[in-house]
């Protein structure tokens, strides 16, 4: 997969995660991908969601520990 931007909002609380993905997402064009990796439990329900309001494709999701990090192709 080719990763256009890497967000790190490790350490942030709900809704921090989203709200850097919305800003990162802005400055990406029509089929980047915005790779955010984050330790807050909610990002595993938030992000998707938000990703599927906002028009955007998530490409993929993993889980390793207490570590989430997502894939999100800009639509």
């Amino acid at each position: 997969m080719n990763v256009t931007k890497t967000v790190d909002a490790k350490g942030l609380a709900c809704p921090m995660p989203v709200v850097k993905a919305k800003k990162a997402m802005d400055e990406l064009q029509a089929g980047d991908v915005l790779e955010i990796i984050s330790t807050d439990k909610g990002a595993k329900a938030d992000l998707p969601a938000w990703t599927k309001s906002s028009g955007h494709e998530l490409v993929e999701q993993t889980e390793a520990g207490n570590e989430y990090t997502f894939w999100i192709k800009k639509g």
